[in-house]
C-alpha cells in the first residue's frame, strides 16, 4: 500500500479565521459577563483581625471559652449555683441570689466583673471562681471590654 504525498493540502480561509477569533472573544465576553453577574462580593475581615468587642462574634471566640473554662461547671448548661445562669443574656440580666450580675455597657458596675476581679463587696467578697487561680488580667481584660461595649450575646432561645 502507498501513501499518496500528492493530496491538496487544506487551509483555513482568511474569513474563517476571523470568524474562530469573533467567536472565542464572544465566549470569553459572555464568560466574564457570567463571573460578574453571579460573584456576590462578601466583607472580608483583615487576615488576622480580631471581632469587635461590640459584636456577638467576639462572645463567641473570645468570651465564651473564658467563661466555658471559668464559669460554666458552676453557672452553666443546668448548673445554676448561686442561682446564676451565665447561658443567656436573661438569666446573666436576672442574675443570682445577689441579684444581677451584668450591666451591659457599665463593666464598673457589673458584679460579674467585680467577682473576676476579685474586688467584690466587703462583706462578701466572693471572689470568681473560687477555687484555682484568678483568671488571668488578659481574659480580665476581654471580659471587661465585651461589658463595655454593650455585652452582645445570641438571641435567647425561644422558652
Amino acid at each position: 500500500m502507498s501513501v499518496d504525498r500528492d493530496l491538496p493540502v487544506v487551509s483555513a480561509s482568511p474569513v474563517f479565521g476571523q470568524k474562530l477569533k469573533a467567536a472565542a472573544f464572544s465566549l470569553a465576553a459572555v464568560s466574564l459577563s457570567s463571573a460578574a453577574v453571579l460573584w456576590q462580593p462578601r466583607p472580608v475581615a483583615a487576615k488576622g483581625a480580631d471581632p469587635a468587642p461590640g459584636t456577638v462574634e467576639f462572645y463567641q471566640t473570645k468570651v465564651v471559652p473564658i467563661f466555658e473554662k471559668n464559669c460554666y461547671s458552676c453557672h452553666g448548661g443546668m448548673n445554676h449555683r448561686g442561682g446564676l445562669s451565665m447561658a443567656t443574656m436573661a438569666g446573666m440580666i436576672k442574675g443570682g441570689h445577689d441579684g444581677t450580675v451584668l450591666v451591659p455597657g457599665h463593666a464598673d458596675q457589673s458584679l460579674l466583673v467585680k467577682l473576676i476581679r476579685h474586688e467584690g463587696p466587703a462583706d462578701d467578697p466572693m471572689p470568681m471562681p473560687p477555687k484555682g487561680d484568678k483568671i488571668s488580667d488578659a481574659d480580665i481584660a476581654i471580659v471587661t471590654a465585651w461589658v463595655n461595649a454593650g455585652a452582645k450575646m445570641p438571641p435567647d432561645p425561644a422558652q
